[in-house]
């Protein structure tokens, strides 16, 4: 049994304002942290991670349970202690992340001008597969111009939606081109940007990206390891937002401003806040672990 003091001293004494699901933030801890030290981590550990982000400690036990039941991590117990290993499901998952949260900070490539168009019609008897195809679709930087019909200038992503539309079972109703779209029959490529993304929302959560974090300097400790994994945790987010357009359609985007900044943050803090990352894992480990 720990005494009371080392119980007080594992409790964050500084924490952020994020907002975050619990789940997410579980998702960037582990991502961010527990997957590059390669060592499974206490149950307190997790929870010394929650709490610096503002989880509240049943909330915090709640989401550590879910993880576990998703497959996300498998757990080990050590008399009344839980020691977390981070699944390959769960590695899997953060590398998808990872990958296309990189890619936000891309090179501009040259735009041949085609895009791809899918066309989906969902019956009533597959109605079920309508959420997961939409977050797909999302996630591959589809936009929705038109009920039923997606688009993306993403051609090398067809591979990805193809097998989510195998699993889902809507290959037989399911139309894919290729192609440039004929502005003059019908809409042009900047008008169908304009009704398939609600871009000025994606660049107003941009602009509140560089507004929270671009004057930041924390301080080492806790400061600098929550101001980090909130950054990250916010980053994660915008693959699903931003559809990563071309800059022939858009010049003078701001994610891209936002791109270069998270990497210059995310460099610089980093180094200590994985270097914080070791003493808090030394810090909550029961006595003897």
């Amino acid at each position: 049994m720990r005494d009371e003091t080392k119980i007080r001293r594992v409790i964050p004494q500084h924490s952020v304002a994020h907002e975050g699901s619990g789940p997410s933030l579980l998702l960037t801890v582990l991502g961010e942290l527990v997957v590059p030290a390669g060592d499974p981590v206490w149950t307190a550990t997790l929870l010394y991670a929650l709490a610096g982000l503002g989880v509240n400690r049943h909330t915090a036990r709640q989401t550590i349970a879910r993880a576990a039941d998703a497959g996300w991590i498998s757990g080990e117990k050590h008399g009344r202690e839980v020691r977390w290993s981070v699944t390959p499901t769960a590695v899997e998952i953060i590398d998808d992340i990872t990958g296309r949260v990189r890619s936000l900070n891309a090179p501009a490539e040259t735009w041949d001008g085609n895009c791809l168009i899918i066309n989906v019609t969902i019956t009533h008897d597959k109605r079920t597969a309508r959420k997961r195809l939409y977050s797909a679709l999302s996630w591959a930087g589809f936009g929705n111009p038109a009920p039923g019909l997606w688009a993306t200038p993403h051609v090398e992503r067809l591979d990805e939606i193809s097998e989510v539309i195998d699993q889902l079972g809507l290959r037989e109703s399911t139309i894919a081109v290729v192609g440039t779209p004929a502005g003059r029959l019908g809409l042009s490529s900047q008008e169908i940007v304009e009704r398939a993304w609600n871009l000025d929302d994606v660049a107003a959560r941009y602009e509140r990206l560089l507004d929270t974090f671009g004057g930041q300097r924390p301080e080492p400790g806790d400061d600098l390891l929550f101001t980090h994994l909130a950054l990250v945790d916010e980053w994660r987010k915008f693959p699903t937002m931003d559809p990563q357009l071309p800059q022939d359609l858009l010049p003078n985007w701001i994610g891209r401003q936002a791109a270069d900044t998270f990497v210059e943050l995310h460099s610089t803090w980093q180094p200590a806040a994985r270097e914080r990352w070791r003493e808090v894992v030394e810090l909550t480990a029961p006595d003897g672990g």
